[in-house]
């Protein structure tokens, strides 16, 4: 690629970001046909352009630059232009590589990567149904018997939605069809994929497109349970920690007020933000304990805390929730062991930890 087509790309990742944030749906469409008429294949425009301008909608929300209003709509400004895209080009491809069913699992709403994924198949000549965002594991289930594909792409963005991904991976194995996995959830270099016992993972779709234009499409596994991939869950501490969400999340909130005064002059617009904030914290722990990795849960109250900080709500509000969730979660010894180093890694402290005494010994 040539400087000149370089600079023109960039200024035309400018020109989508200018026209995403103003919810100006013309002028996106506009900046993606005029990229490839300009020498760029539909592909690079979508995984360099549109992602790239993605992201930066990411980025901008993260930094409290953007609300979430301003960022549904440029997502969906970026929706559009891919529908666009795809019926000037992918739609009129033969179909004749073979064919992927590429869904979200249940309770994933961020369906961009999967669509980016689905258009870049079509691009390349692959048959493709696209489920969406959100599909019931059960519906995907009866779609992969009627249709038969050749592979299940599924994708997760979420960390929390790994023990539903699990469920899904197993039971679409059962159906004899190997699955792809994909998104954030699944971690930087896919080590929750191979916990999950997913045939293969991809950092990116031009990545898992790559490896089956090699025809790399895997055996599937044979039947199992998910304990089978995951021992630790016979503690149960991860089923009576999501049983007992709501009741958490009440307890917190009730002895906040205590432990952290600033609240009760919360707004009740804030008192429900916290809540919110509470909830997300107990589901993580949830997902860390059914994965049996503290980095996953530590990694979340870190992107937490900047969150906090870029609203200017003190981070250190996270504290007392955290030991309030020890208290109650006394009798869960990987709960409380999680929390503590939790504590410790928001504070920038080290204590020996119970994992770190049995690594010892």
């Amino acid at each position: 690629m040539s400087p000149q087509i370089t600079a023109s790309f960039e200024d035309r990742t400018d020109l989508l970001w200018q026209a995403v944030a103003t919810g100006d749906e013309r002028a996106a469409t506009a900046v993606v046909f005029d990229a490839i008429e300009d020498g760029h294949s539909a592909e690079r425009v979508l995984l360099d352009l549109v992602a790239a301008v993605q992201r930066k909608v990411g980025e901008e929300w993260a930094a409290n630059r953007m609300t979430v209003a301003q960022e549904h709509a440029a997502t969906a400004i970026n929706d559009r232009a891919i529908s666009a895209l795809s019926y000037r080009y992918a739609a009129h491809t033969a179909g004749s590589r073979g064919r992927v069913v590429v869904a979200c699992v249940d309770g994933e709403w961020h369906g961009l990567p999967a669509r980016m994924l689905a258009e870049v198949l079509k691009l390349r000549g692959w048959k493709v149904d696209y489920l969406g965002a959100q599909v019931p594991s059960a519906h995907l289930i009866t779609h992969t018997h009627q249709t038969g594909p050749d592979l299940v792409a599924l994708s997760s963005s979420i960390a929390t939605r790994l023990p539903t991904a699990h469920a899904a991976i197993t039971a679409v194995q059962a159906t004899n069809t190997p699955v792809l996995v994909g998104g954030a959830a699944f971690g930087e270099h896919g080590q929750y994929a191979r916990l999950l016992g997913a045939d293969f993972w991809a950092p990116d779709a031009a990545a898992a497109a790559d490896r089956l234009e090699r025809g790399q499409l895997p055996s599937p596994q044979p039947a199992h349970q998910p304990i089978d991939d995951l021992p630790h869950l016979a503690d149960q501490e991860y089923t009576m920690v999501a049983r007992t969400h709501t009741t958490l999340v009440r307890t917190v909130m009730a002895g906040l007020e205590d432990r952290f005064p600033a609240m009760r002059d919360y707004t009740p617009l804030q008192r429900q933000h916290t809540a919110e904030d509470i909830a997300h914290i107990v589901d993580f722990l949830a997902t860390a304990l059914y994965i049996g990795d503290t980095g996953l849960f530590t990694g979340f109250l870190t992107w937490t805390a900047g969150i906090l900080t870029a609203r200017s709500v003190p981070a250190a509000s996270l504290l007392p929730a955290l030991d309030i969730l020890g208290e109650e979660l006394k009798d869960f010894p990987r709960a409380v062991d999680m929390l503590t180093q939790a504590t410790d890694h928001l504070t920038g402290t080290r204590s020996v930890s119970a994992s770190d005494s049995r690594n010892r010994g």
